[in-house]
């Protein structure tokens, strides 16, 4: 920990989980976080959050020293101006992160039939556009390491795009072990730039993705848990990346010891949401279908946005 107890900087990268505004500047198609009810409670207008309120990045803000003041900055996306590419005041923090980002690089999936029609950013371009930034916010190498080592770095959700995509085509998904390495790649890379804090989190339970039980609604009843609703085959392909990024992580660990590298668990706290809703009298999946917007194999999912939770 830094300053008073807190880090001086957030960095992110990632996801629709992560992206406060990056997708404005760079959807290759009409993508539904522009358009309302998106960030109708708190922004009061779609700023490319998949939220209708804020994100986990903008809660993890009041970390920083002078969270008191309830003026503080959001962190802002990397883009701001689609025609130079200039980036934005960076406050005390930059978000990299892009809706449907994948960790593997596009010509990967491209190359294996799947097209990423909403944009191209994989986790490797985030990381050029981090080293891009670097020189806007400190002066030499020795103090961009400095900052570096004093800031949090939110490292996803990333991955869950790479099998999404391929899932909704049919395609056979083999390239967990990848997906991991590519993660683990670009932690490596962050620690050796001087980082010494970062948040990795698991991926969510994709069996219970309301765009993967459309697609996939034809499956066999017994496929489908029966508390929950959530196809449980995609659910292990999930369980499985997060076993095996568990595993490269504590090796991570091992290999630099003064680095602290917190592992989160999204899957269980959204698994968490959808066993248990104690303030409702419906059905468990029926919280789950109200938790995630999901009439069954509707085909307009992406429409409904996912809701900032007012705890």
């Amino acid at each position: 920990m830094y300053g008073n107890g807190c880090y001086t900087t957030i960095f992110s990268f990632g996801d629709s989980l992560a992206d406060t505004g990056n997708i404005k500047q760079i959807a290759s198609i009409s993508v539904d976080a522009l358009r309302w009810p998106y960030g109708e409670t708190f922004f009061h207008q779609p700023t490319g959050r998949a939220s209708n309120g804020r994100l986990l990045i903008d809660f993890l803000v009041f970390v920083l020293p002078d969270a008191e003041n309830l003026g503080l900055p959001l962190i802002p996306p990397f883009l701001h101006d689609k025609e130079d590419d200039k980036v934005v005041e960076f406050g005390q923090g930059v978000n990299y992160a892009v809706v449907a980002a994948t960790a593997l690089d596009t010509s990967f999936h491209e190359a294996r039939g799947t097209v990423n029609a909403v944009a191209n950013v994989p986790l490797g371009v985030q990381l050029t556009w981090f080293k891009k930034s670097l020189p806007f916010i400190c002066s030499n190498a020795s103090d961009c390491r400095n900052l570096v080592g004093r800031s949090l770095i939110l490292m996803g959700e990333i991955g869950g795009t790479d099998y999404n995509n391929p899932i909704v085509d049919n395609k056979r998904i083999d390239d967990v072990p990848l997906v991991i390495d590519t993660i683990i790649s670009a932690i490596n890379e962050l620690i050796n730039m001087g980082a010494q804090t970062l948040v990795v989190p698991r991926t969510f339970p994709i069996g219970c993705s309301g765009m993967i039980l459309t697609s996939h609604f034809y499956e066999k009843e017994e496929e489908n848990d029966n508390r929950t609703g959530c196809l449980i085959k995609f659910n292990r392909l999930t369980e499985y990346h997060n076993e095996l990024l568990q595993t490269k992580l504590n090796h991570l660990r091992e290999l630099h010891p003064s680095v602290v590298i917190i592992y989160a668990d999204y899957y269980n706290a959204a698994m968490q949401i959808i066993h248990h809703n104690p303030n409702s009298s419906q059905s468990e999946i029926d919280v789950f279908q109200q938790c995630f917007w999901l009439e069954p194999y509707r085909l307009l999912l992406s429409h409904e946005p996912l809701w900032e939770s007012h705890l």
